[in-house]
């Protein structure tokens, strides 16, 4: 079995398939796409956050191939047609982000009720002052995850564990661990009302994009907390916009805006409360790891002939 792999991965690649199977090979590629083999014959693929063009030589360089595994979790950048109108398995990383992302968003949430910025512009002779900070609690505050993938579930764990009331929803709604009330994909919004915090953990995808909208953000509370970590295009920019300026929710975390980087001029950096992240949720120095051994784990899975993990459903689009 040949199989094509970011060079930047392969001195733990490929030790590991050595150890699987002695008849794996591989060929690697750089940052740049350039291939260091033939890959005519090439079964499967880790694509690596090389831009789409270069994706699309690799692919073109590859008529055999049958798999393509993706070290993301979101699909919507790579489900390009040579990938979603082709009979190429797709697989992603999904759950391997999970843990940094589910933290990160515990940080957001614990420096807004604690009121860490306010904290720590105190100067060394004001300690009498922080009496007037009056930090709060996530003790008994309600969360809505929109979105109960791997992330919500982590992020539900969490929360419970600060004696948070926990809401979500999910495509197909059933029982999940440490969530309260879980609904179907669309019943979100009815809980939005409810929600002290409400962090955004869906996929991008056609159902999604745009719908945290004016209509959502009138249903919140005034003093609403509100995360994005998944994709910012699932917002209305100008929606989060009027809803902050004009103080109709009481903040927002953005991890993950519209607009990559997002330019300096962009009214999003001045709006009230407001805390904008680089796209920086997922790291983490395991994160890598879980993404290999997810991929190392549908090798040794595509040569059993036994079914893979993290299919994406690529109708779906997740």
């Amino acid at each position: 079995m040949k199989l094509i792999i970011p060079k930047v991965l392969a001195g733990v690649i490929e030790p590991r398939l050595a150890a699987l199977a002695a008849d794996i090979t591989t060929v690697r590629f750089d940052d740049d796409g350039r291939l260091e083999g033939d890959t005519a014959d090439a079964l499967g693929m880790m694509r690596w956050w090389n831009p789409v063009p270069i994706f699309r030589e690799l692919l073109a360089a590859a008529p055999a191939l049958r798999w393509v595994h993706t070290p993301s979790a979101g699909v919507d950048h790579v489900l390009i047609p040579e990938i979603s109108e082709s009979e190429i398995v797709l697989t992603n990383s999904a759950g391997a982000h999970a843990i940094p992302i589910a933290e990160f968003v515990m940080m957001y949430m614990l420096t807004h009720v604690k009121r860490v910025d306010e904290l720590r512009s105190l100067a060394r002779d004001e300690w009498s002052r922080g009496d007037d900070v009056r930090c709060g609690e996530l003790f008994e505050r309600t969360l809505l995850i929109i979105g109960l993938g791997g992330i919500g579930e982590e992020l539900a764990m969490r929360a419970k564990a600060f004696g948070m009331r926990v809401l979500g929803s999910r495509r197909r709604p059933r029982p999940t661990a440490h969530v309260d009330v879980v609904v179907g994909e669309d019943g979100w919004r009815e809980l939005l009302p409810e929600a002290d915090f409400v962090v955004v953990a869906a996929p991008l995808t056609e159902q999604t994009r745009g719908m945290v909208d004016a209509a959502a953000f009138a249903r919140m509370k005034s003093s609403a907390y509100f995360i994005n970590i998944a994709r910012g295009q699932i917002v209305d920019d100008d929606a989060l916009l009027d809803a902050l300026q004009n103080r109709r929710i009481g903040g927002a975390a953005i991890d993950t805006p519209s607009i990559e980087p997002l330019p300096a001029e962009h009214p999003l950096w001045d709006a009230p409360n407001t805390w904008i992240t680089p796209h920086i949720s997922y790291s983490s120095p395991r994160t890598r790891g879980r993404i290999i051994d997810i991929f190392i784990e549908n090798v040794r899975r595509l040569r059993a002939g036994e079914p893979l993990v993290n299919v994406v459903d690529k109708q779906a689009g997740y």
